[in-house]
C-alpha cells in the first residue's frame, strides 16, 4: 500500500486524481483540504502528523467524515520525499495485519503487536485493519 505524501499546498494541483491515500506534511488550511478533495475524488484516507491533528478543525473533521474520507494520526518515519514521493507499507506488513484481523483481533490488538515491529502509526494499522487492504 502506498501513501502519496504532499509536502506543500503547491503540490494538491499537480496530485493524480486517482490517489486514494494521502499523507500531508504540511499544515494544511480549510481550502487545501477542499482543493484536495476535488483533485482527488477518490480520495479515502488522508493521514496528518499528530501535531496538526490536534489543530484540525472540527468542521473539517466531520466534513470529511461525511465525504467517506477518514483522517488518521501518524507519521511516515524515516520518509526522503526527494528520493520517493510515496510511502510504501510493507507488504508483509500488510499481511501481518490481515492476518491478524481475520484472527479475530481487534483493531487496537493489531496495532499494539504490529507497532512493536514497524514504525507504522496505530491510526493507520487500525485503518488498514478495518479496510482489509491488501498487498
Amino acid at each position: 500500500m502506498r501513501l502519496r505524501v504532499i509536502s506543500a499546498r503547491t503540490e494538491i494541483p499537480n496530485l493524480n486524481p486517482n490517489e486514494k491515500t494521502v499523507h500531508l506534511a504540511f499544515r494544511a488550511s480549510n481550502v487545501d483540504f477542499l482543493n484536495l478533495m476535488q483533485r482527488c475524488p477518490r480520495l479515502r484516507m488522508i493521514q496528518v502528523p499528530p501535531s496538526y491533528h490536534k489543530t484540525l478543525s472540527n468542521a473539517i473533521q466531520v466534513f470529511m467524515e461525511m465525504q467517506g474520507i477518514e483522517m488518521v494520526e501518524g507519521d511516515v518515519w524515516g520518509h526522503r520525499k526527494d528520493l520517493d514521493e510515496y510511502y510504501t507499507v510493507d507488504e508483509t506488513i500488510l499481511n501481518e495485519i490481515n492476518a491478524l484481523s481475520a484472527s479475530g483481533a481487534t483493531a487496537e490488538d493489531v496495532a499494539d503487536q504490529i507497532q512493536k515491529k514497524s514504525r507504522i502509526s496505530s491510526d493507520l494499522i487500525k485503518y488498514l485493519a478495518r479496510t482489509k487492504i491488501t498487498g
